[in-house]
């Protein structure tokens, strides 16, 4: 009879907090945010040539933000914005072409703003699991080399904005109405153009696919 009287309680509780989502919902969400770029490494060319050297790129976690707003209980629309992500650049150089293997080149900065579709499942419970495909921008800024590559005759790096698309899986479990908490992870296409000086002609360049995994997890607020 206990058991009974505690499972009534527990399914009364959930059905309280399962409440589906409605039109003109908005839902905000704030939360760490880590980007991991792809573990392959990008070829470097010089003049034109290809030079045994590559690079790679770091992972990096940031306040993640997310607004949410709801057309139906199934259909809504994602902007995926966050704090400035700042990446490690290394150059991997196993034929010693400028004897800077495993060297940290570079430190850049990015932010990369993604709206997506997103597509809730109806499970009648709080938890409300989600599928979502959309665009992204990524925008690169303060990339700098670092004090040796510079002594090197290394300058001028820049890196080309990127266009891409973007997938992801997620869900929200909502605490109560207006509180949930969300997890997801995402795959961002990013590939930008990485150009620079080598004592002062600009010779350098690599195409760098950094196409990341993007990991979050946020307390969410709904309006």
């Amino acid at each position: 009879m206990k058991k009974t009287l505690l499972t009534i309680a527990l399914l009364s509780s959930l059905s309280t907090v399962a409440v589906a989502n409605q039109a003109g919902d908005i839902l905000v969400r704030a939360g760490a945010t880590m980007v991991s770029p792809d573990s392959a490494k990008s070829a470097v060319f010089l003049g034109g040539n290809d030079s045994t050297m590559s690079l790679s790129v770091d992972d990096n976690t940031q306040l993640g933000l997310n607004l949410v707003y709801f057309f139906d209980s199934n259909w809504a629309i994602e902007l995926l914005a966050a704090t400035p992500f700042t990446h490690d650049v290394t150059i991997h150089d196993p034929n010693a072409v400028l004897g800077v293997d495993g060297v940290k080149l570079a430190e850049v900065t990015q932010l990369p703003p993604t709206l997506s579709a997103l597509y809730y499942f109806d499970t009648g419970t709080a938890l409300k699991p989600y599928v979502g495909v959309g665009i992204n921008y990524t925008h690169f800024f303060k990339e700098e080399f670092e004090s040796a590559p510079k002594s090197l005759g290394l300058s001028n790096l820049q890196l080309d904005g990127s266009f891409g698309y973007a997938v992801q899986i997620g869900t929200d479990y909502e605490i109560d109405k207006n509180w949930s908490v969300n997890v997801s992870a995402r795959y961002i296409d990013i590939s930008t153009e990485a150009t620079f000086d080598v004592a002062g002609d600009s010779i350098g360049k690599a195409t760098v696919d950094v196409d990341p995994m993007v990991y979050s997890v946020m307390l969410g607020y709904k309006f």
